[in-house]
């Protein structure tokens, strides 16, 4: 529901240098302005040659960057650089190595058979100019850089990044210090920015509301972010003020809790269109759960991200399940196997920031061999795609 919440929201787009779209997503295919490569051209630094050798060695040499030069004649051979225009009438490049130079007499030696059309990268070997090379959607990485580069590309057109801002609330929470007084430290105002950045958002604010009702009220309806996230306040009690507010707004509520442990007070709410708002339970784990299920596949839809395909792992030992709902357990991914993670109740935070993911046991819990689906952390890379295990995340 989050994901397709996310893909009906009016995204906009941009068009951007390379240097500044890194991050980013493409929002529209990238297709080759050029041949690629341009020209046929050296793939290693040696000899061209044109005809059977041995060959007469001609002073001249064919470096990169330089024009197109003179037909190689039949039984010659000139020195190239890698990257070099390929003089027409070549029949191969012999690498340095493999060729042997007769100063005396002028005359080069191959060393190894040669092969027609050897070490040379044809015109349009890679693409060709209007050939497709990636869809949109996908990540502008540095390797996207690189690719667009060379395609001919100076600037690209990416999604507009998504302007989020998170609401800390409580009364309790220290900003600094250790906890004292009834006083604790806020881990989540901390947390959630670099996540949501590492989720794709860009413009993250974040802001420290009290637990008052009518403060939080005005935060939500004077925002202007895309991308709403409160801590805290989603449950029932005295002081938990997000759903009286969104109902004050007139709020879509998409998602009012989940079967889940921990997280089952989160929420995802529509402000207006293209505008929402994802409500994080207040314990630090039951946040993340928020995070992974509702906040990522959200900015996955207004980025134009495609949605993560889900993995699934073998547990290597029991895991113990609710008697009824869904339970998310911070995992290591060991030998092909879901190691649990101890230390994973709804206030802590220690098992996640060591685990690569979060395991779904399913109710009742899970037996040794069980293969479970998992929940990617953004900046963890475990899975092995293709395979029967999973797939990445």
């Amino acid at each position: 529901m989050a994901a397709r919440e996310g893909r009906r929201a009016p995204g906009g787009t941009r068009t951007a240098p390379l240097a500044d779209a890194l991050g980013h997503v493409l929002a529209e295919p990238l297709t080759a302005l050029c041949d690629l490569p341009s020209f046929d051209t050296s793939a290693m630094d040696g000899w061209a040659v044109s005809g059977p050798g041995p060959w007469h060695i001609q002073d001249a040499a064919v470096l990169a960057g330089h024009a197109d030069t003179d037909a190689l004649a039949d039984g010659t051979a000139v020195r190239i650089a890698t990257g070099a225009r390929v003089p027409r009438e070549t029949t191969a490049v012999i690498r340095s190595e493999h060729a042997r130079a007769d100063e005396a007499k002028g005359l080069l030696h191959a060393e190894r058979t040669v092969v027609p059309g050897q070490d040379i990268r044809p015109r349009a070997q890679e693409c060709r100019s209007g050939e497709r090379l990636l869809g949109a959607g996908t990540a502008v990485t540095p390797a996207v850089l690189g690719l667009a580069a060379a395609a001919g590309y100076d600037e690209l057109r990416t999604v507009r990044p998504v302007r989020a801002e998170i609401l800390v609330l409580g009364d309790e929470l220290l900003p600094s210090g250790l906890p004292r007084e009834g006083l604790i430290r806020d881990a989540l105002g901390p947390m959630v920015g670099p996540w949501l950045r590492a989720l794709g958002a860009e413009s993250v604010t974040t802001r420290r509301i009290l637990d008052d009702e009518e403060a939080l009220h005005r935060a939500v309806a004077d925002s202007e972010a895309e991308l709403l996230v409160t801590t805290g306040g989603t449950a029932a009690g005295p002081v938990d003020h997000v759903r009286p507010v969104l109902r004050r707004l007139g709020a879509h509520l998409l998602v009012e809790g989940v079967a889940v442990r921990p997280g089952h007070p989160m929420l995802l709410a529509r402000l207006a269109p293209g505008r929402c708002l994802v409500g994080l339970p207040g314990n630090p784990l039951a946040a993340v759960s928020a995070l992974l299920t509702l906040a990522e596949p959200l900015l996955r839809g207004l980025t134009g991200r495609p949605t993560a395909e889900p993995a699934r792992i073998p547990v290597h030992e029991s895991v113990q399940g609710h008697p009824h709902d869904t339970r998310l357990v911070p995992v290591r991914h060991t030998a092909g196997r879901l190691v649990p993670l101890r230390y994973h109740g709804p206030a802590m935070l220690r098992g996640i920031a060591g685990a690569d993911a979060l395991a779904v046991v399913p109710p009742g819990g899970a037996r040794p061999g069980d293969a479970l689906e998992v929940l990617g952390l953004p900046w963890t890379s475990w899975a092995h795609p293709g395979t029967e295990e999973g797939c990445s995340t």
